[in-house]
């Protein structure tokens, strides 16, 4: 005799909800970029989070951040910045994970049929890192929504393991992806899978770090 599977029951969202920010560092400043033109890394990452938090009734209840840094030999004024301003990060209680960034050469064929080439800094394993500390804090019931400030859909897999323990667990847990965009923005999409949070020009202005940790360029003679 065949018998009918039980429906699934469904998981009771919480009135409270506990959300912890993961923040990748240079996804969220190019995307500012061409979003809205900064040429630096001008966000307060505290307030950021705790703005976003806010807009969905949202408690903030951590943020880390995550960022590829320059070597002091191959960029001293970046190094500088980034570590001035990482360590202001730890300072607010936000948690910080960095790496070197690591160099390769990238030719570009012009027109004409010349090339340049020039050296690239890229970041190896903060994705990695990001959903390792997704998905663990998730296990661990650390928080009720995972906020990513990233577009990179390599996350989009780690969408799909939370629901997956959100089953094994029998709780509400949700997954949001929160990135600038404007009219210019070629990229309107957030990471698959996610509830996408889009930040306007105005709430990322009311963010931005009015301290400057870029060191001060020598003195013309």
């Amino acid at each position: 005799m065949s018998t009918v599977p039980a429906a699934p029951v469904p998981l009771i969202e919480p009135a409270f909800k506990r959300a912890v920010t993961f923040v990748d560092g240079q996804n969220l400043f190019y995307g500012a970029k061409e979003s809205f033109g900064y040429d630096y890394p001008n966000y307060d990452i505290l307030k950021l989070a705790q703005s976003v938090c806010a807009s969905q009734n949202w408690h903030c209840a951590g943020a880390l951040f995550y960022t590829g840094v320059p070597d002091l030999g191959d960029n001293p004024e970046k190094n500088a910045f980034w570590t001035a301003k990482l360590a202001a990060m730890g300072k607010q209680g936000i948690s910080v994970y960095s790496r070197s960034l690591r160099y390769r050469n990238k030719t570009v064929k012009l027109a004409g049929g010349k090339s340049v080439s020039f050296l690239i800094g890229q970041e190896k394993g903060i994705d990695v890192r990001i959903a390792l500390d997704v998905i663990g804090m998730a296990m661990r019931n650390e928080y009720d929504v995972a906020i990513v400030f990233s577009q990179d859909q390599d996350l989009s897999e780690v969408a799909d393991e939370i629901r997956v323990i959100a089953r094994q667990q029998g709780r509400w847990i949700r997954i949001a992806c929160a990135y600038p965009n404007s009219p210019v923005s070629r990229n309107g999409r957030g990471i698959n899978g996610t509830q996408w949070i889009k930040i306007d020009r105005a709430t990322y202005d009311a963010c931005i770090d009015p301290k400057e940790y870029r060191p001060p360029k020598p003195a013309k003679p």
